[in-house]
């Protein structure tokens, strides 16, 4: 999950929201998909982080975008296309 952040007055970090990855939902998932669990996280991680700078996947067509988004990052960090 990402939930974005509205920053306090005068705070200066670039802060873009948080996200929530439940370490027992990817465990299973990532054994239910054959996947390794360090890619799974990668996968969450790069996901939920394209949510929190507007990305999504509403209709197809926006999928189709997130997803070659998450491709392209995902190849460039040494991970396999999750999907």
């Amino acid at each position: 999950l990402s939930f974005p952040a509205e920053l306090p007055a005068g705070l200066k970090l670039p802060l873009i929201g948080d996200l929530v990855i439940c370490a027992p939902v990817v465990a299973r998932e990532a054994v239910d998909q054959g996947k390794h669990l360090r890619d799974h996280y990668a996968h969450m991680t790069v996901h939920g982080t394209l949510h929190l700078l507007g990305h999504d996947h509403e209709n197809d067509a926006d999928a189709e975008r997130m997803e070659a988004l998450e491709r392209k990052i995902l190849t460039q960090l040494g991970v396999a296309d999750p999907y």
